[in-house]
């Protein structure tokens, strides 16, 4: 039986380029890997027959060699002699072009690239950590000294792990892939090779200080700025303050969260500092003047109108929160309220019941509000 063009096999031209060649071949391993078709001779036969066509036109020698004589040139043994593919097997196959198999199926190839040599640098973990402010630090910012424990680069090897005046050395078993390669049937599979945990290295004289791992544990303590305005719950992250990467990879972050205390006179709403003022039944009727102070000490004089209703809100512009993001800031808002005295004088109360006689004890019905019919005073 006649054989079959090479080029023809692989749906080229004779003027294809190598990786024209190497990538039509990929694509043919693909579609008829036994893996992919189970007990089908057909694409096991189409597999080796596409095989057999890259191990010739891969080869610069025997590919100059088949454009000039063809088949020929290899009919006196060898992987193109006829009777189909002659002594090619699955070992042949996988043996000669693992680093195919490798690139399609993601296991590593037959020709394993080396690792840098060391241990790979890792980027170190980031930390979080809670902080705990009051309501005015919030209002005003602050500064807060943090002090926690986290892994810092080892002074002693600089961070590579060794003992100084050491090396590492490549490991004996992988080559310094970092990989052991195994093989069943056609399947072909890696795992990361357990004398060096992966790494492609070792270190045999580790450091005394840091065993080995680049880097110590040690309490750290520093100042941090807190903005004004900040809310509860948010974080701040402080680049690098996390733990420091392993053989020279790069440092983690450190994160802040923020919880902020209640406080006893003073609360948030978004950016708004909110507030209640006691006032007298007089100041609420005939209006007043009020000096308070604000959460920040400061005093602020407050207008309070004729006849206020309790639960009045009255706005102070611009004397809140200030806005974390953009500029300006929220407003304070004070909520009225009236002291109502549990002990009175004798002439106060008798004041007081004259003042109910002369207003009455019925109030006047207005929309949203209910009124009660008056039965007497308790006492």
């Amino acid at each position: 039986m006649a054989q079959k063009d090479y080029y023809d096999i692989l749906g080229l031209s004779k003027n294809a380029t190598s990786a024209e060649i190497k990538s039509a071949y990929r694509k043919l391993a693909l579609k008829y890997h036994p893996d992919r078709n189970p007990d089908n001779k057909e694409a096991e036969e189409k597999f080796k027959e596409a095989a057999q066509a890259y191990e010739v036109l891969s080869d610069d020698q025997k590919r100059k060699q088949y454009d000039q004589v063809g088949h020929t040139a290899y009919e006196s043994g060898g992987y193109g002699h006829p009777g189909g593919h002659g002594g090619m097997s699955m070992d042949d196959i996988f043996s000669s072009f693992g680093d195919i198999f490798g690139d399609i199926f993601g296991m590593g190839g037959g020709n394993r690239k080396q690792r840098a040599s060391g241990p790979q640098p890792q980027r170190g973990h980031d930390l979080y950590k809670e902080v705990d402010i009051t309501l005015k630090e919030a209002y005003l910012g602050t500064k807060h000294e943090v002090g926690y424990y986290h892994f810092v680069n080892c002074d002693t090897c600089k961070g590579k792990g060794t003992k100084p005046g050491t090396s590492i050395k490549q490991c004996s078993k992988c080559k310094g892939s970092g990989q052991i390669q195994y093989k069943q049937g056609f399947f072909m599979f890696a795992q990361p090779c357990s004398a060096c945990g992966g790494q492609g290295s070792m270190i045999q004289s580790p450091c005394e200080i840091c065993s080995g791992q680049s880097r110590v544990k040690k309490f750290d303590k520093f100042s941090v700025t807190i903005p004004k305005g900040i809310f509860n719950g948010a974080e701040l992250r402080i680049s690098g303050k996390g733990d420091a990467g392993i053989y020279g990879g790069p440092s983690g972050d450190l994160f802040l969260r923020i919880h902020i205390r209640t406080d006893k006179k003073f609360k948030r709403v978004d950016d708004d500092l909110v507030c209640t003022m006691l006032l007298t039944y007089p100041q609420l009727v005939f209006g007043a003047q009020v000096e308070i102070e604000r959460i920040d000490g400061v005093k602020e004089l407050v207008k309070v109108p004729k006849g206020c209703s309790v639960g009045e809100k009255i706005i102070l512009p611009g004397k809140g929160f200030a806005h974390l993001r953009g500029s300006g800031a929220g407003n304070m808002v004070v909520i009225t309220q009236c002291h109502i005295p549990k002990k009175l004088p004798t002439d106060a109360k008798e004041k007081l019941a004259e003042y109910s006689k002369i207003i009455g004890t019925n109030p006047k019905d207005e929309e949203g509000f209910i009124s009660g019919f008056f039965k007497k005073f308790l006492g």
